[in-house]
């Protein structure tokens, strides 16, 4: 074996034991992301939550919705308070959205910056599916018990072009994610508390509270009571099931 031989060897084993040894390197953002997903929510599941829209004069209005979810590209939302709102339900697959209003004709188009809710919080957020399908991690970077993930928009389709997400490192949860416009301009900030035990091995925020620059003295509050595991046909997410989903409660 030549010398200059030797000399790659050694300058080659030196670089993976350098790698292997070092986590900072091998940081993934993309893998990050994945794991913040699994983190929140199973593959398959149903819950029950709170919507609050506070108005700067200290003014409420409350929804109470059931939500189902399978995969990472279709979910449900069926409203069950106000009395004003029961039976109306949303279905989101992919980034394609529709309303269903009982004794209307057929499920209305909806678009993910709207809000059927009205408050801070759009129809992306109340129909929320994996972050890792809808963004790419361009960047990442730490602080001493965080990261800090700059996410990207797959397509132009997508509510929010940009993402600032702060992730604790112990428990791989989201703490605090801001939201941007193409242009730059923050559009909001999201910010979640209140980590519970949901059993069955789910552990992660019950509260997400948000306020936006745009919307100045208002707040928007979204509560978790119920996450649990289920299994679901496909047929659930349908147009048709729309009108029968209260029957899987």
């Amino acid at each position: 074996m030549t010398i200059n031989r030797s000399i790659s060897l050694v300058l080659a084993t030196c670089c993976a034991l350098l790698f292997s040894q070092s986590p900072a390197l091998a940081l993934d953002g993309n893998e990050i992301l994945r794991q913040v997903d699994r983190n929140m929510q199973p593959e398959s599941y149903e819950m029950y939550r709170k919507l609050i829209n506070i108005e700067p004069d200290g003014k409420k209005k409350e929804f109470v919705l059931y939500s189902v979810k399978k995969g990472s590209n279709k979910m449900v939302a069926l409203f069950l308070d106000p009395a004003s709102e029961k039976g109306r339900a949303t279905l989101r697959l992919d980034d394609n959205m529709w309303l269903y209003i009982p004794n209307v004709g057929k499920p209305l188009r909806i678009t993910s910056l709207q809000s059927v809710v009205g408050g801070v919080f759009n129809n992306s957020d109340l129909l929320r599916l994996d972050y890792s399908l809808e963004y790419d991690a361009t960047e990442i970077s730490e602080e001493d018990d965080s990261y800090l993930l700059t996410l990207k928009a797959r397509t132009s389709s997508v509510a929010y072009d940009s993402l600032k997400m702060t992730v604790d490192k112990k428990t791989l949860l989201p703490t605090t994610i801001e939201c941007f416009a193409a242009s730059g301009m923050l559009i909001k900030t999201l910010r979640y508390s209140k980590i519970q035990d949901f059993g069955d091995g789910m552990v992660r925020p019950a509260q997400l509270e948000t306020d936006s620059p745009l919307y100045k003295g208002y707040t928007s509050v979204m509560l978790w009571a119920k996450l649990t595991k289920k299994e679901l046909d496909d047929e659930v997410f349908t147009l048709n099931y729309l009108s029968k989903v209260e029957e899987l409660r």
